[in-house]
């Protein structure tokens, strides 16, 4: 993940909206990986990663002239595809429980690798992708935001409309959860004790 220098940014923000289509591209070609990434893993659906996706960036567009001058583009487009995510659950009524159990994270038959499967390629990884796939999603976007997409904690809190305090909280316990995660699929015979013993 390449950063982009803030005066860089600015002068895209500017070129934005001011209609210029060929930052559009260059803003497009930035982030829009990442933000496949970050959907594919909240909704863990491929095809409700592309809907949202496209929905993002129709948000941009729509929105570009009215967007402030000072924009950070990073967490302005994370947010956006964080609540549009937010309102698929609420339309469809998922429930945490049932989606890990019921959704495989990509469909049979898919035609080509997409960048989410390179970076899962090795076991470690897939164990990864799994115990984050597990966690509750006001867990997993936290981490995703922060671990996986470099925001700093105070934009994470802003992207999920919380405060940096509930923000850090989250963090915590989301680790937590990983790594006992983690540590149960690693020693599954752990996991077998602790419910005998509870």
């Amino acid at each position: 993940m390449t950063v982009m220098d803030r005066e860089s940014e600015l002068a895209l923000v500017a070129r934005l909206r001011a209609g210029d289509a060929g930052a559009f591209d260059v803003v497009y070609d930035h982030f829009n990986a990442r933000l496949f990434n970050f959907l594919a893993r909240l909704a863990r659906r491929r095809e409700v990663a592309e809907e949202l996706l496209e929905e993002t960036w129709l948000r941009l567009v729509s929105r570009a002239p009215r967007l402030a001058a000072d924009t950070r583009l990073g967490p302005w487009l994370f947010t956006v595809a964080r609540n549009l995510h937010v309102s698929y659950r609420r339309s469809r009524a998922l429930e945490d429980s049932h989606a890990v159990g019921l959704l495989g994270l990509w469909p049979s038959g898919m035609p080509q690798p997409s960048p989410f499967e390179f970076a899962s390629a090795s076991q470690t990884e897939r164990r990864l992708e799994e115990a984050i796939g597990a966690l509750p999603v006001v867990y997993r976007e936290a981490l995703l935001l922060v671990v996986m997409e470099g925001l700093r904690p105070a934009e994470a809190a802003a992207v999920c409309g919380i405060g940096s305090d509930a923000m850090r909280q989250r963090l915590s316990r989301a680790r937590a959860k990983l790594a006992a995660h983690l540590e149960e699929a690693a020693h599954p015979a752990l996991g077998v004790l602790s419910e005998v013993t509870s």
